[in-house]
């Protein structure tokens, strides 16, 4: 497995257990597909408890730009892309 895909692989193990989906495995999340509203269906209150585990398990930080945020959570290979630029773990 490429390190991105690996990368991806377990952010969506993450977003599974910070969140505790249920009924739900890390190959039923697709990379590219939306996170919030439509996709996993996330609402802020997901956002705020996935980036605390992003916080605590790569060291990144989320911001408060709100349009940027966005675009970080947009997807898993967002998350991925991020976390890989801004990793301190």
């Amino acid at each position: 497995m490429e390190d991105k895909e690996k990368l991806e692989y377990e952010i969506k193990e993450l977003i599974i257990s910070a969140l505790a989906l249920e009924d739900i495995g890390p190959s039923d999340i697709e990379s590219e597909a939306v996170l919030f509203v439509e996709g996993l269906g996330l609402d802020s209150i997901d956002a705020l408890e996935l980036a605390m585990a992003l916080e605590e398990r790569y060291g990144v930080k989320i911001g408060e730009d709100p349009e940027l945020n966005q675009e970080i959570f947009a997807s898993v290979r967002n998350l991925a892309g991020f976390v890989s630029e801004n990793r301190t773990q």
